[in-house]
């Protein structure tokens, strides 16, 4: 079976930092291009960063570009967002996905994704 599975949500003050996982199962994905996503209540899913295949060609909205970080670690198949300088709009349901078919920026043409992990930034 097919999984990704990200942990290491919950809930920190304004200012403070995360970092989210996101492990792999069930097959490689060592070849695909892979990125974080997040939906806030009654908003629609919206791209957070992608990282491609090779590690590099990494990419941010611009909404937490300078204090997100997406990076990956092949040998434990896990993908990570360090998130830092947190603020109360970061708050949502945070989602893995990998092997996009279209634009990396684009939910819609992922093929796997995770169950999601709640942020939740409090003043």
């Amino acid at each position: 079976q097919v999984q990704l599975v990200e942990s290491g949500g919950g809930l920190v003050q304004t200012g403070g930092s995360l970092r989210l996982s996101c492990e792999g199962s069930g097959r490689t994905f060592s070849g695909d291009d892979m990125g974080w996503f997040r939906q806030a209540p009654g908003k629609e899913r919206e791209f957070v960063a992608a990282v491609a295949w090779t590690g590099t060609g990494i990419n941010y909205a611009d909404s937490v570009k300078g204090r997100f970080i997406i990076s990956r670690e092949y040998a434990k198949s896990t993908m990570y967002l360090q998130m830092n300088a947190l603020k109360r709009e970061d708050t949502a349901v945070y989602y893995c996905a990998a092997d996009p078919r279209e634009n990396y920026d684009d939910h819609r043409g992922y093929r796997y994704w995770g169950q999601g992990t709640q942020v939740v930034v409090s003043s």
